[in-house]
C-alpha cells in the first residue's frame, strides 16, 4: 500500500465521475457500485472539499440527484457540475437560440433559453431521440447557417449501463461535425472550462484536487491537462485495453472508489 501513496499526498479536493463510478446507469434505474455511498460518506465526513463532475444529459440535476439520493449517496444539486447549465449560461452570453437535439427530460434545463428561430444546436445525450429524422433535422438548422454553431454538452464515445455498453453524445457530435464540416465546442468533460469551474467552487488550485473517472479520456486526461492528478477506477466502462492507451497515464489505477478514498484518506 504505501508505494501507491505519492499521488494522493497534499490533497484538499476531489472531483468525482459519477456514472461508472458511484453507480453503474440502467433502464431499471441502475444499480450503486459496491462501497461507493460509504466513500461518499467517508469523504465528507474527512473535510475534503468535494464536487461531484459529472457529462450526465439525460436528465435534469434535480432528478438525476434525486435518484442518487434514493440509492443512498450523500449528495445535493448544489455539489454537481454538470454541462447543461454550463452551456445555458454560453447561450446567454453569446445570444445563442439553441435547437435542442437532448433527450426530453433534459429539455427543462433550457426553460429560461429563448429557442425560438435557432442560431445553433445543442446536441446531449439524447438516447432514444437519436434517430434520424432528428439527426437529419439538426443537420438541416446548421448546414442552413451561414457560420454554424454546434454545441456538445459531452464528447464521450460510450458508457456503460448494466445491460452493456451504449454509443454516448460524441458519436452523433462526429456525425454533425463530418456533414457541416464544423467544428463543436464542447461543454462538459475533457473540456478546460468544464474542469476549472468545478475547481472554482471547491475554491481549490488544481495541483490539490485529484479527479476519479472511469473514463482514460474524458475524465483522466482532461483533468491532467489542468494539472491535476487523475485516477482510473476499474469500474463502469473501464476495460484492461485502456492500462495501454497511447496518450493518457493516470497517476494510478484503483480497483474502485473505495480503494481511492481509502489511500487518500490515510495520507490526510
Amino acid at each position: 500500500r504505501r508505494e501507491m501513496a505519492a499521488w494522493a499526498r497534499a490533497v484538499r479536493g476531489l472531483l468525482l465521475d459519477v456514472s461508472g463510478v458511484l453507480y453503474d446507469s440502467g433502464g431499471d434505474g441502475g444499480v450503486p457500485i459496491a462501497g461507493s455511498v460509504e466513500a461518499v460518506r467517508r469523504i465528507k465526513a474527512s473535510g475534503l472539499k468535494l464536487r461531484f463532475c459529472t457529462n450526465e444529459t439525460q436528465a435534469t440535476r434535480e432528478k438525476f440527484v434525486k435518484k442518487l439520493q434514493g440509492m443512498g449517496f450523500d449528495i445535493s444539486v448544489a455539489e454537481v457540475t454538470a454541462p447543461a447549465p454550463a452551456a445555458c449560461r454560453i447561450l446567454k452570453e453569446r445570444s445563442l437560440r439553441p435547437h435542442l437535439l437532448v433527450h426530453n427530460d433534459l429539455v427543462p434545463e433550457f426553460a429560461e433559453i429563448d429557442k425560438a428561430n435557432p442560431n445553433c444546436v445543442v446536441i446531449g445525450d439524447a438516447a432514444e431521440n437519436f434517430t434520424y429524422a432528428n439527426l437529419n433535422e439538426a443537420f438541416r438548422v446548421l448546414i442552413g447557417m451561414e457560420k454554424p454553431v454546434l454545441i456538445s454538452l459531452g464528447r464521450g464515445r460510450y458508457y456503460k449501463e448494466t445491460d452493456g455498453l451504449k454509443l454516448d453524445v460524441g458519436a452523433y457530435m462526429k456525425a454533425l461535425e463530418y456533414a457541416c464540416d464544423v467544428q463543436a465546442e464542447v461543454v462538459g468533460k475533457p473540456a478546460k472550462a468544464f474542469f476549472e469551474s468545478a475547481l472554482a467552487e471547491m475554491g481549490v488550485p488544481p495541483q490539490e484536487a485529484i479527479m476519479i473517472g472511469d473514463d482514460i479520456v474524458n475524465d483522466v486526461g482532461g483533468a491532467q491537462r489542468c494539472g491535476m492528478r487523475a485516477l482510473q477506477v476499474r469500474t463502469g466502462k473501464y476495460r484492461p485495453c485502456d492500462e495501454n492507451h497511447p496518450h493518457v497515464k493516470p497517476d494510478a489505477y484503483v480497483n474502485n472508489l473505495a480503494e481511492a478514498v481509502d489511500v487518500i484518506l490515510q495520507q490526510l
